[in-house]
Order: C-alpha cells, then sequence, then structure tokens
C-alpha cells in the first residue's frame, strides 16, 4: 500500500508521514494511480484543502483531523470523502487499517461523528451511497489485511441492536429495508467473529466501537 501525505503545517505532515510508514505503508511523493492519499489538518475542511488539486472523490482517501463539525463531515461525504480518523487515534496500525478501507472504497466515520449525522446522510451510508468508489487497482504485494474496525454503516446498525431494537424497527428508523439490515448484521458479526448480536454488541462495546 502506498501513501501520500499532505498537510499545511510540515510537523504535522511529518509525524504522519512516520506513521504511515510505521504501519507498513511506503510512502509516495506525489500521488499516483493505486495510492491513497492521507490529509491532516485541525478539520476536515484544511485536510481536504490540503489534499492534491483532483477532486477528493477522484481518489482513496484518508482525513485525519482534531475536530470534525458536522457540516464539514457531511460536505466531505457528499464529495466523496467517507474515511475520517481522530489525530489522537492516528497509531500507525489505524492509519494502515484506514488507508486499506479508503482504497477498497469503505467508509470508516468515528461513532461520535456517525451519531450526530443528518438521517438523510446516514440513510445513504446504510445503503451504500455514501461516497463514490474510488480508482480500481490491486493492492500492493504483501499487504496483507489486518482486523479493521467496523464500517460506517455496520456501526451505525450495531448502535441501534445495542439499543435493543429489532431488525424492523431498524429498517423503519434508517428508511431501509429489513433484508439490508439483516445483511449488515451479518456482515457486522463475520467482521468481528462472533455468531450472534448479543455477543456483537459485548465485543464492540469491549473495543470501543459503540
Amino acid at each position: 500500500m502506498r501513501v501520500h501525505v499532505r498537510a499545511a503545517d510540515p510537523a504535522v505532515r511529518g509525524r504522519l508521514a512516520a506513521r504511515v510508514v510505521a504501519g507498513g505503508a511506503e510512502p509516495a511523493a506525489e500521488w499516483a494511480p493505486g495510492a491513497v492519499v492521507g490529509a491532516a489538518a485541525d478539520t476536515v475542511d484544511g485536510a481536504l484543502e490540503a489534499c492534491p488539486p483532483t477532486a477528493p472523490g477522484g481518489y482513496p482517501l484518508v482525513v485525519v483531523a482534531d475536530r470534525f463539525p458536522t457540516a464539514e463531515v457531511v460536505r466531505a461525504l457528499r464529495a466523496g470523502t467517507g474515511t475520517l480518523l481522530p489525530s489522537g487515534r492516528a497509531t500507525p496500525d489505524r492509519l494502515a487499517a484506514a488507508a486499506r478501507a479508503a482504497y477498497h472504497g469503505e467508509d470508516r466515520l468515528p461513532h461520535e461523528v456517525l451519531v450526530r449525522l443528518p438521517h438523510e446522510v446516514l440513510v445513504r451510508l446504510i445503503n451504500g451511497k455514501g461516497t463514490e468508489p474510488p480508482a480500481a487497482g490491486p493492492p500492493a504485494a504483501g499487504a496483507a489485511e489486518k482486523k479493521s474496525p467496523l464500517t460506517a454503516r455496520q456501526t451505525a446498525v450495531l448502535s441501534l441492536v445495542a439499543d435493543g431494537h429489532d431488525n424492523a424497527a431498524i429498517a423503519r428508523t434508517l428508511d431501509c429495508s429489513p433484508h439490508t439490515v439483516k445483511n449488515v448484521i451479518y456482515e457486522l458479526m463475520a467482521r468481528l467473529r462472533v455468531n450472534n448480536r448479543a455477543h456483537a454488541v459485548a465485543r464492540a462495546v469491549r473495543l470501543g466501537l459503540v
């Protein structure tokens, strides 16, 4: 996995680049097809401003920020950027997982950001319409998949499961079909390596995912 790091602040850029390398990624001096962009700033808008001139939806992008104003998050999602990581949690392993998620077109939002999203934006995430797919291409040789956090839509559904809602109620809340909810729950249980809803909630709580 190749990652091109962008940040207006040279110190921030240097720290992020060092963590990217520590996570096992290959640094890229410039963005090229097949590489992920990692952009860092105080806010989401600041990170997007530091990106290469191509539109954000034109390449896989991980936004690392200190603050996530809801309006800025919504703008990023509508522009095709759905992989967001708080600066305080941007460890090498989490950066690597976020880069892989962005590369494969998965939305990854912090839970505290996800729960503040407007209903219509959350519905689009649940139905898999939050971002445009990234540029195609195989991952770099030797880039083994590591256990990674749940996607945004999996986290949203699991949060409702944790609140005691059944599939029908979740579907009504999120304006999607019960079949979609069932599939998302199946996917998140496989990701967490559990075999029932209660175990999924318990595992997610222990991991700090909900």
